[in-house]
C-alpha cells in the first residue's frame, strides 16, 4: 500500500471509528466538507461537540488497530476506495470501514444471502448445505451470518464446491458463537470474514442488525430457510427488501412454528424456494448489472413489503436536514425511538423523518424493540410500544 493510500485508510478509519458517527453521519460529513481528511479536522477543531459526537479516534489508536489486523493477515476496506465491494458501496447506509480476514475480493463476487433458524431441524440444515453446495458449483457463492443451525449448514455446504463469506457482528478476534469458532478458522483460510466491527468487540444484540445488514447488502438475493415469525432473519429479510434484493423463502410446515415467518415471506410475494434452479433464474449475472432485481411487492403491499416501501417512499418526499441539524450517534437511535413511542399507534414513515435516519437503520431498528416484545406492529404503517408485563 503506497503512502498516500495508507494515510486514506488510516483518516477514515479514524473517522469511522469516532464516537456518535455512524454509517449515514459519516457520509453526511464526508459530503458536507468535501473529503475526510476536512470532515476529521473540523471535528478536531472541536465543532461536533454538543452535537453527540466525540473527538476523533486518536492516530495512534487506529494506528494499533491496523497492525493488529494485518498481524492476523487480514486488512481493511474503505468506503470510496478500490477493493471496496460495489453492491455495498451503492448502499445509503454503507459501512464506512470494513474487516476482512481472508480473501476480500471474494467480497465483490456473484453471490447470494442464505439465513434462517438456530434451532433449524435436520431437513433444514440439509436442505441449506445442499442448495449452497448446488449455487457454489453454478459459480454462486454463499453469503451468510456464521450463527447455529441454517447459517453455519450453509457456510459448510457452500465450501464443498465454491466458496463462502461470514459476515459477523463482533471483532474478528472475537469468534462467536464460540462452537464455531474453528468454521470461522476455515473459512478465513478458503474465503472471507467481514465485519464493521472493531476489533476486540464481542458481539452484543444490537451489534447483529449491522451484521444483517452486511449480509443483506453483498448478495444479490436472500434466501430464507426455517424463520420464525420474530427472528433476526427476517430482519435480514427486510433489510434486503429495502436494497432492492430477490427475496427467497422455502416453505415449511404450517405446523411449526420455525416455518411462520418464511412462511409469511411467501404469502407476501417472496419467491418459493425449493431447489438451486429457483434461485438461479431470478439473478442478474453479474454484480455490475442494477435495476434487474426481480422483486416486486404485491399490490396487496402486506407488511413486511408495505413496512419498508411505504417508509421509503414517504421519506423521499421530505427534505434532507439542514447542514445545522444535531447529528445524533447509531448507538442513541434506540433511545430517541423509544421517546417517541407511545401506547397510542405511531406511523413509521414518522419516525424516519423524526428520527433524521435511514429508513433502513430505523426499520433495523424498530425489528430489533419487536423482537425484544418491547413494540408491537400494527395495521397500517403503525407501531406501538407494548405495555410491560403485569
Amino acid at each position: 500500500m503506497s503512502v498516500p493510500d495508507a494515510e486514506m485508510l488510516l483518516a477514515c478509519l479514524r473517522l469511522a471509528r469516532t464516537e456518535g458517527i455512524g454509517p449515514v453521519s459519516y457520509r453526511r460529513l464526508v459530503r458536507t466538507h468535501g473529503s475526510v481528511q476536512a470532515a476529521l479536522g473540523m471535528l478536531e477543531r472541536g465543532a461536533g461537540s454538543g452535537r453527540g459526537i466525540g473527538r476523533p479516534c486518536s492516530r495512534d489508536d487506529a494506528l494499533r488497530e491496523i497492525e493488529h489486523l494485518h498481524a492476523m493477515g487480514g486488512r481493511f476496506l474503505a468506503h470510496g476506495q478500490p477493493g471496496y465491494p460495489p453492491l455495498l458501496a451503492a448502499l445509503h447506509d454503507a459501512p464506512p470501514v470494513l474487516a476482512v480476514l481472508g480473501d476480500a475480493s471474494l467480497l465483490s463476487a456473484r453471490m447470494v444471502g442464505i439465513v434462517g433458524g438456530r434451532n433449524a431441524s435436520a431437513g433444514g440444515i440439509r436442505l441449506a448445505e445442499s442448495l449452497s453446495a448446488l449455487l457454489a458449483a453454478h459459480g454462486v457463492d454463499t453469503v451468510s451470518g456464521l450463527a447455529r443451525g441454517i447459517d453455519a449448514a450453509a457456510h459448510r455446504g457452500a465450501m464443498t464446491a465454491g466458496r463462502t463469506v461470514a459476515a459477523i457482528a463482533g471483532g474478528l478476534d472475537c469468534p462467536y458463537p464460540p462452537e464455531n469458532a474453528d468454521l470461522q478458522a476455515l473459512i478465513a483460510r478458503t474465503g472471507a470474514v467481514v465485519t464493521e466491527a472493531p476489533l476486540g468487540t464481542m458481539p452484543q444484540a444490537r451489534h447483529f442488525p449491522r451484521r444483517n445488514r452486511l449480509i443483506a447488502g453483498l448478495g444479490l438475493g436472500c434466501v430464507v430457510i426455517e424463520a420464525a415469525l420474530r427472528s433476526g432473519s427476517l430482519i435480514t429479510a427486510r433489510m434486503a427488501l429495502d436494497y432492492d434484493r430477490t427475496i427467497f423463502a422455502v416453505p415449511g410446515s404450517p405446523l411449526d412454528p420455525r416455518c411462520h415467518g418464511s412462511n409469511d415471506l411467501l404469502r407476501q410475494g417472496a419467491i418459493l424456494t425449493e431447489n438451486e434452479r429457483d434461485i438461479l433464474r431470478e439473478l442478474p449475472e453479474t454484480t455490475g448489472e442494477t435495476g434487474l432485481f426481480s422483486y416486486q411487492a404485491p399490490t396487496t403491499h402486506p407488511p413486511v413489503a408495505r413496512r419498508v416501501e411505504t417508509a421509503v417512499q414517504r421519506s423521499e418526499a421530505v427534505p434532507p436536514p439542514p447542514a445545522s441539524t444535531p447529528m445524533v450517534g447509531e448507538a442513541d437511535l434506540h433511545e430517541m425511538i423509544e421517546g417517541f413511542l407511545s401506547f397510542t399507534p405511531s406511523p413509521v414513515d414518522d419516525l424516519v423523518r423524526r428520527c433524521q435516519f435511514s429508513t433502513a437503520a430505523v426499520l433495523a431498528a424498530l425489528s430489533e424493540m419487536e423482537i425484544a416484545g418491547m413494540i408491537e406492529f400494527l395495521a397500517g404503517d403503525m407501531v406501538v410500544r407494548r405495555p410491560p408485563p403485569a
